[in-house]
């Protein structure tokens, strides 16, 4: 069962350093948000923030209104499904003990899979479209297969949230065009999603709306129309662009100035 997700004037950061400040968006069952901002903005760590891996200085992050820092990490871990950046560290598994590993939340301590436990692993692999690697060394498959399996793991968890952060970062094109379309069938199967990206363009190409991090509170938040602007993109990143419709004019381009020929 999805929920609906809803973070409340929170403060982020570390140790006698702010990253962030009241910082509040909701996310309903269905719906992708994405997480915009600079390099050293505050993306990741407003994300480990909302999943309890970094204490919160503020603020609350509720699903169906109960405040889930205040549950201890396994409630926690049934929630949120979680793909990092990297991870998965450079261990010799197959890509079926990799996504397998997404059960471990539902078990008591020392306790071994199911064979419930791995028709859902292997229900996840499917789902994901690449039920074909399972027995494949988890070292020795691409970038893009590799995310679309941390996402399979995920996914096997159950979770109730799904959060990435950079999901296509390092990808080529094509494995991009995958993943962020494999988030928008999960999101129509009722999960709440919220990745981040350092590509606005992507925003366009599957969120509901977009969440837009700048030094502190959310500079805006909205539809990825009304906030992936020329004048947001300036304040945001400190360059010129032109934001420009291409296709059918669904899909937007940030092209900067620099580029421009003449």
């Amino acid at each position: 069962m999805s929920a609906g997700l809803a973070v409340e004037d929170l403060s982020f950061g570390y140790a006698g350093r702010r990253v962030g400040s009241a910082v509040s968006f909701d996310l309903a069952p269905g719906e992708v948000l994405c997480l915009l901002g600079p390099n050293g903005g505050g993306k990741s760590t407003l994300l480990k923030t909302v999943l309890g891996l970094v204490p919160a200085l503020g603020g609350q992050v509720k699903i169906d209104g109960d405040d889930t820092l205040q549950w201890p990490a396994q409630r926690r871990a049934l929630a949120f499904g979680y793909v990092p950046q990297s991870g998965a560290g450079q261990f010799a598994f197959t890509v079926a003990e990799m996504v397998l590993m997404g059960r471990s939340a539902h078990l008591p301590a020392f306790a071994a899979p199911s064979a419930g436990d791995r028709d859902i692993a292997a229900a996840a692999l499917e789902a994901l479209g690449i039920a074909s690697l399972a027995a494949r060394d988890w070292l020795k498959i691409s970038g893009g297969e590799r995310q679309l399996a941390l996402i399979a793991r995920a996914l096997a968890q159950q979770a109730r949230v799904l959060i990435l952060d950079e999901p296509t970062a390092n990808l080529d094109f094509g494995n991009q065009v995958r993943v962020l379309a494999e988030l928008k069938k999960l999101a129509a199967q009722g999960l709440a999603v919220v990745f981040a990206t350092h590509h606005p363009e992507q925003a366009f190409a599957c969120a509901d709306r977009v969440a837009m991090l700048h030094g502190g509170p959310l500079l805006r938040l909205g539809s990825p129309e009304a906030t992936i602007t020329s004048e947001t993109m300036r304040e945001v990143y400190g360059i010129e662009v032109d934001v420009v419709p291409v296709g059918d004019g669904r899909i937007k381009m940030c092209l900067p100035h620099q580029w421009r020929r003449g």
